[in-house]
């Protein structure tokens, strides 16, 4: 019996694992479409939206079937409590890319990055979603140390994040109030994408050893 449960608990693991990593592919087509003006691509980026809500409700079923069949205690409670969890961020997450798919769809056929922060939007959709290409590893193996690194690298995204802020506020800033207010919500849009990763990995080490990492 606690075999098949143990069982049961790797399937969830892979199901989140599933979740993450297509997040992380949602982020990066969503980036790609966006500095390239690629329309179709943000469609499909927007149609895979439902792909990870669909996803969220199959794993949040089985996690709670797992609940209330099996009654876990301890670290296994903590397991299936933090999948639901993490399912709920990375839902999130995929909202978070289909946002900026729509934004893309919105300017076409104009570009809704200009040329010169081009290469700041690239390096947070490049470092957003390696954190959660990493984090993708973890789940299935060892939790330990995920948040403290991802904590780290969200600060390069938090820097690259108030560049872009830093730029769009200047006075010579030539391109308009309704496009820095776009640009303001497509880096937030990577910001929070980001946060939720290191939230994700905080509560993966929550559930493996039963203490809130620092």
């Amino acid at each position: 019996m606690r075999e098949k449960f143990h069982d049961e608990l790797a399937e969830l693991g892979d199901q989140l694992t599933s979740m993450c990593r297509l997040a992380a592919e949602s982020m990066r087509r969503a980036s790609t479409a966006l500095l390239t003006a690629d329309l179709p691509l943000a469609e499909r980026v927007l149609g895979a939206d439902d792909d990870l809500d669909r996803a969220r409700t199959e794993c949040e079923a089985h996690a709670q079937s797992l609940l209330a069949l099996q009654a876990p205690v301890a670290g296994d409670l903590r397991t299936i409590l933090a999948v639901i969890y993490c399912a709920e961020k990375f839902e999130r997450m995929g909202d978070l890319a289909a946002h900026i798919a729509d934004t893309t769809r919105f300017t076409h056929p104009d570009r809704a990055v200009p040329a010169e922060l081009a290469p700041v939007f690239a390096d947070m959709s490049t470092t957003a979603a390696g954190m959660v290409d990493r984090l993708a590893a973890r789940i299935s193996g060892e939790a330990a140390g995920a948040y403290s690194e991802l904590n780290e690298t969200d600060h390069i995204v938090d820097a690259l994040h108030a560049d872009v802020l830093r730029e769009i506020t200047k006075d010579e800033w030539p391109h308009g109030v309704q496009s820095a207010t776009s640009l303001a919500l497509l880096a937030r849009f990577y910001e929070r994408f980001a946060d939720q990763t290191v939230s994700v990995a905080k509560r993966l080490e929550f559930a493996e050893s039963g203490a809130i990492p620092v």
